[in-house]
Parts: C-alpha cells; structure tokens; sequence
C-alpha cells in the first residue's frame, strides 16, 4: 500500500514538473502563429466592412491569396483555432488607400516572420507555398496602392 502511494506520489510530481516545463514554451513555430495574426489583420483591412462598399476583383483575389496563405501556415504549424475574423479592430476612419498601405506593413510583417529558416523538411513545402501566396497577396495590394492615389 505505501509503496503503492509513493509511486502514485512520484508520478505525480514527475508530471507536474513536465506540465510546468511546457507551459511557457511558445511553441515549435511561435513566429508562425505571430503571422497568422498579421495576415488576419491584413485581411481585415482589405474586407471593408461598409455595407455600401463594392469590394473589386483585385481585392477579392487579395484577400483569397491572404487565406490561401492562412491555411498553408496552419498546416505548417500549429493551428491555432481562431477564426478569420479575430484580429486587432480596423479604425473605421481609415480611408481607402489607408488601408491598403497598413495591408502592405502585415503583410510585410507576415513574410518576415515565416521566411525564416526552417528546420523541419516536412514543413518547408507548405512555409514555402505560404511566402508566395502573401508575396502574391503584397503584388496585388501594391497594384491597389497605385490605382488609390490615380483616384
């Protein structure tokens, strides 16, 4: 029965000492999921939530490039369960070209913090596809930028 106890006691102790070990941990791809929130906050400011608002195709493909890219890290990494709607609030006073120029910066953002090198051969296809969706999404947005201020 004593014996019994103290190894119950033991595993006990073993497992809250790995429990406490791993709480703090990023995890393997913290920069992945910093990109995740990035490009989620592009999105949000490419999708104009003014009911008024015709969103153009190039914005449309923006945006469809931004989840293509989305999906590739959440396959890469860990997925972190949020939706594409949880991001820091779009200040509704911005205007047009506003919100593309602060697309650009998180998009940016995004692509610096997955072009970094990446140990695991498994994943390097998909952090790969995801560069050239948001390099894809950055092209189109640039375009946006330019025909903003030709407005």
């Amino acid at each position: 029965m004593k014996i019994a106890r103290h190894c119950a006691l033991l595993a006990f102790l073993i497992a809250l000492c790995a429990a406490v070990s791993f709480a703090d941990e990023p995890g393997r791809h913290p920069a992945y999921l910093h990109a995740l929130t990035d490009l989620r906050h592009a999105r949000a400011h490419l999708q104009n939530p003014a009911p008024a608002y015709h969103m153009d195709k190039e914005e449309e493909h923006a945006i469809n490039e931004i989840d293509k890219a989305i999906d590739e890290i959440k396959r890469a990494a860990i997925d972190d369960g949020k939706n594409l709607n949880d991001h820091p609030p779009v200040d509704a006073r911005m205007d047009r070209a506003g919100r593309f120029h602060r697309a650009m910066e998180l998009l940016d953002k995004a692509h610096n913090d997955i072009a970094r090198e990446e140990d695991d051969p498994s994943v390097r296809g998909l952090r790969n596809r995801a560069i050239h969706h948001i390099d894809e999404a950055h092209r189109i947005v640039d375009h946006l930028i330019v025909q903003a201020a030709n407005y």
